[in-house]
């Protein structure tokens, strides 16, 4: 179901709860709400609908991947660069990485670990910010 972004920034600078299985309609929600957004928006966080769970979704070459409980386990090449969010107005100025490795739950409840680059590793960072309540 596409839902409606949440813009309170208050909100959006708590930190998310780890997602459970129970979840999983969470994760649906993020790629009907990401597809309705598609024109101005690479990936949400599960807090910009309004859920403070620990789901993102990243659109890389491959498709548009629903991760729970993402962690991230290395980066590496650190620069600057400046985002947008659909979430607030503006941009604004942050460090990202261009290499970076993750692990992650799948909608199946798969655990999988997976390599991110350059501006897919950008799209991750900044959903996985939103899951520590960083608003940038």
């Amino acid at each position: 179901m596409i839902k409606e972004i949440v813009r309170d920034v208050f909100f959006l600078a708590q930190p998310s709860e780890p997602a459970t299985k129970k979840d999983i309609q969470v994760g649906v929600d993020l790629q009907d709400t990401l597809r309705a957004n598609s024109d101005r928006c690479v990936g949400m966080a599960a807090n910009m609908i309004g859920v403070r769970k620990n789901i993102i979704i990243v659109t890389t070459k491959a498709g548009d991947i629903v991760m729970f409980n993402p962690v991230l386990l290395s980066k590496s090449g650190e620069y600057q660069t400046e985002e947008g969010c659909l979430s607030l107005d503006g941009v604004r100025p942050t460090t990202r990485y261009k290499h970076i490795e993750v692990e992650y739950f799948d909608l199946k409840w798969r655990k999988h670990r997976q390599k991110l680059h350059d501006f897919e590793a950008q799209i991750f960072l900044h959903e996985y910010d939103h899951l520590q309540g960083i608003v940038i």
